[in-house]
């Protein structure tokens, strides 16, 4: 005997004591009434004979007319009897209603059940005595009393009639339909206290009536009739209203994407939803099967076992909106005789429909759950051996190195086979994949289980040990590694030896799984030159740029903790002395080696992965100082350098124009400098993406102009502004013709393009001088400033210099002079104007 039916039988005996508590004690009252109504009261008239007969006729006509709802295969019936063994409480002695009620219960029921009817006439009974007892109780007086004065007592016998009958009815429908004492007297609760008011009244009513003439009573009947029919669309209108909206979620609970949850929801909504006493949800291609209740699942197997809910079944095929697809059957299973009615039905058929969508819903998510498992493993994984492969290895040790140094210590053995090209030679490759594979299967058979054991590729394995408790134990790990290859592998009958070369090292104190990596691939390097088995790496020994690796390891960190920082350079007008602009560089603040130079990290940057990060940090620093000089009155442009890399990415333009909506900058408050190189003018994602900034109202600038071999080509495909000539031609004009040819072709260039250009390398006046008097309309260098904070440069833009704020030196000319400069060419252009003299 299974739980379910143990609870079933612990429920009908609960059941049947309950039942005969109340019959017993109405049997007992019944008896009890039977001297006292024949032998102290009998009937005296014909009239009063017909009173008890009407009385019995009313209670029992009042007991047919019901209004029904179905919990499971449970009815609720809601009767007017109460109604009728209030007024005959009212008018008679108590002895008579109990008697009267019991006959008219009785003749109301034949067609139950002998339990039902002895229940009905037992709880009704107890509901005549509650009635009559609290009106003895408050000297009522029938008739004589004004019909005012009766309604206070005839009130709290009706309310005592209301308490007694769902006292004794809702634990006895609860135990029958499986649901809760307290859930079943919230049920409905408005409906009924409507009611009882509602029938309370029409009592009260008919015995005001009686009270004034009898035979006004003709006149209650078709009253009683209209309220009833009233009362009962209500209960059927709110029935209906609740199944809908019970629908509604029981189909929302069934949107999720776990068939077990989508089964498990399905059974207990469909319980609830149609009252049934069991729901079987039966899945073909599965072979499946999953009953239940509302409590929730009682069986989920393969081969259905039988039902313990003896009764009716209502089937219902799982199938689409165009039954094209039929998963299986939906099956509700009733304890008694249950017929549902057409709502009923067309509910049923849109829950199952809902349920089909579900399901299949479900199994094409676990289907594309599967696939992309196998994928991520395939990504994960190497092939031939089945063990990780260099990227899940990578993730692995980055993910042990960032989040768990207080497991323990964490180092890597790299293992590579010994002339392992000879075996693919000799054997083939066939038989060079069963050597790997089997040397994959000892590793693994050798490693413990903490380790990660991968193929990096070819004939390069590695382990992964974790949680060592010293660093020494990681050598003698790498011997029972190595160890486990040192017996000869069979292979189609031939005993092969296979010799291999470990190296071991342990995690660094920065630079990650990729310097880990390298020191391994360092010291299995150093075993085999030494013709050792196995090397442990030595710092001495790696002849790698020790410096850059350490920093390039910090990169993250750097970014995270926001250790990078702007100075910026001014931009002066050469004439004036004015500040026209100011450029943006990028510092490292390393906390241990102070501040470190832009070419000591940028190349690292860009090769991190970092440089989107990286870029927006310095643009944002860049745009911050902009906008506070502004706010203090220097409206000044910034220029920040862009990295090649940075051009290849179509998102930049989005990033940088957000950037300066984010700052309230426009856009030509920002010149963006592009690096010379060879491949900027053969991409076409480059011109797309300076397209693009130029037509946002970006200024371009092309830096270190005429050092590169294309400078021309550029030109004529990128659409800058401004032209930058290199600090080296501005060091080397005094002493260099060439370098000074440089410069004036660059200006005459720049002339006849419209575009402005600045000189790099300002040290000393002379070259201001000589830059000017050749066209050359602003600078910047150390003759105006080094590169400074931006706060600090406010400072010295507010000071000033000669008493001028926002110039950095003196003039070139006094006002109002005006002279022609040597080697200046006739013709328009930007930078061609009239200059006063000296």
């Amino acid at each position: 005997m299974n739980s379910s039916q143990r609870r079933e039988i612990e429920t009908d005996r609960r059941l049947r004591l309950l039942v005969g508590l109340v019959v017993v004690v109405a049997a007992v009252v019944v008896v009890v009434s039977l001297p006292g109504a024949l032998l102290r009261e009998p009937p005296r008239s014909v009239y009063d004979v017909a009173t008890l007969t009407m009385l019995t006729f009313m209670i029992a006509v009042g007991t047919l007319v019901k209004a029904r709802i179905r919990i499971r295969s449970t009815t609720q019936s809601i009767s007017w009897n109460e109604t009728a063994i209030v007024i005959g409480a009212a008018i008679m002695s108590v002895h008579w209603v109990v008697l009267c009620t019991a006959v008219g219960i009785a003749l109301a029921s034949l067609r139950l059940s002998p339990i039902k009817i002895a229940f009905g006439v037992g709880k009704n009974v107890l509901v005549a005595v509650g009635a009559g007892t609290v009106l003895d109780l408050l000297d009522w007086a029938w008739p004589g009393q004004h019909p005012l004065v009766m309604l206070a007592p005839l009130g709290i016998a009706y309310l005592v009639v209301a308490v007694v009958d769902d006292v004794l009815a809702i634990p006895v429908i609860a135990l029958a339909s499986g649901t809760q004492v307290r859930r079943q007297f919230r049920t409905n609760l408005d409906l009924r206290i409507a009611g009882f008011a509602v029938r309370f009244v029409v009592t009260a009513c008919t015995l005001a009536i009686l009270s004034v003439d009898p035979r006004l009573l003709l006149a209650v009947p078709p009253l009683v009739l209209s309220l009833h029919l009233a009362y009962s669309t209500r209960i059927r209108t709110r029935t209906e209203q609740h199944a809908w909206q019970r629908l509604a979620r029981a189909t929302d609970a069934l949107n999720v994407v776990d068939l077990d949850q989508v089964l498990t929801t399905a059974v207990t909504e469909a319980a609830e939803l149609f009252s049934a006493d069991e729901v079987e949800i039966e899945l073909r291609d599965r072979r499946r099967t999953v009953r239940g209740n509302a409590g929730g699942i009682a069986y989920d197997g393969a081969a259905p076992e039988p039902s313990t809910v003896d009764g009716r079944v209502m089937p219902v095929a799982l199938e689409g909106h165009d039954r094209a697809v039929d998963l299986g059957v939906l099956r509700l299973r009733f304890a008694g005789p249950v017929e549902l009615s057409e709502r009923e039905q067309y509910t049923l058929r849109t829950f199952a429909s809902a349920l089909c969508t579900a399901v299949r819903n479900a199994q094409a998510y676990a289907e594309l759950a599967r696939i992309a498992d196998e994928h991520a493993y395939a990504a994960t994984h190497d092939a031939l051996t089945g063990l990780s492969n260099r990227r899940h290895l990578l993730d692995e040790g980055t993910e042990q190195l960032t989040n768990r140094h207080a497991d323990g210590v964490t180092a890597l053995v790299l293992i590579d086979l010994n002339h392992f090209k000879e075996v693919n030679d000799t054997l083939g490759h066939g038989a060079g994949d069963r050597v790997l594979t089997q040397v994959a299967d000892r590793l693994r058979g050798a490693a413990r289980p903490d380790d990660l054991v991968a193929r990096l590729g070819g004939d390069e394995f590695a382990v992964l040990l974790r949680g060592l408790p010293a660093p020494a134990i990681a050598a003698h790990r790498a011997e029972a590694l190595l160890a486990a290859l040192h017996e000869p592998l069979d292979l189609d009958g031939m005993r092969i030896s296979v010799e291999a070369s470990g190296g071991i090292a342990v995690a660094p104190a920065s630079g990650g799984m990729p310097e880990l990596l390298r020191r391994a691939d360092v010291a299995m390097y150093q075993a085999k030159r030494a013709g050792q088995r196995i090397a442990t790496y030595a710092p001495t020994r790696d002849t790698a740029d020790l410096g850059r690796l350490t920093l390039g390891g910090e990169l993250p960190r750097a970014v995270a903790d926001h250790e990078f920082t702007v100075n910026f350079q001014p931009i002066v007008d050469l004439g004036s002395g004015e500040v026209i602009g100011a450029e943006a560089l990028a510092r490292w603040h390393h906390p241990t080696h102070g501040m470190i130079d832009p070419l000591r990290f940028i190349e690292a940057v860009e090769r991190s992965g970092l440089l989107p990060a990286f870029a927006e940090a310095i643009l944002d620093q860049a745009l911050i100082a902009a906008g506070s000089w502004r706010d203090a009155g220097f409206d000044l442009p910034v220029s920040v350098n862009v990295s090649p890399r940075s051009l290849l990415d179509a998102r930049f333009p989005g990033a940088v124009l957000a950037r300066l909506r984010a700052h309230d900058l426009p856009p030509d408050r920002l010149v963006l400098e592009l690096t010379e190189t060879l491949t900027l003018s053969q991409l076409d994602v480059v011109d797309r993406v300076l397209s693009r900034l130029r037509d946002s109202g970006v200024r371009l600038a092309l830096d270190d102009f005429g050092t590169g071999y294309s400078s021309l080509s550029l030109l004529s495909r990128i659409p800058v502004h401004e032209l930058k000539i290199d600090r080296s031609f501005v060091t080397a004009m005094e002493s260099t013709a060439e370098a000074a040819a440089v410069i004036r072709s660059t200006l005459d260039l720049g002339r006849s393009l419209d575009l402005t250009v600045v000189a790099e390398g300002v040290e000393s006046e002379p070259q201001r001088r000589a830059l000017w008097e050749l066209g050359c309309a602003a600078g910047q260098g150390h003759l105006f400033a080094r590169p400074l904070p931006s706060g600090t440069l406010l400072a010295a833009l507010q000071r000033g210099a000669g008493g001028r704020p926002g110039a950095l030196a003196a003039p070139l000319h006094d006002a109002g002079a005006v002279i022609r400069l040597p080697g200046r060419r006739t013709g328009g252009g930007r930078n061609r104007t009239a200059t006063p003299a000296p």
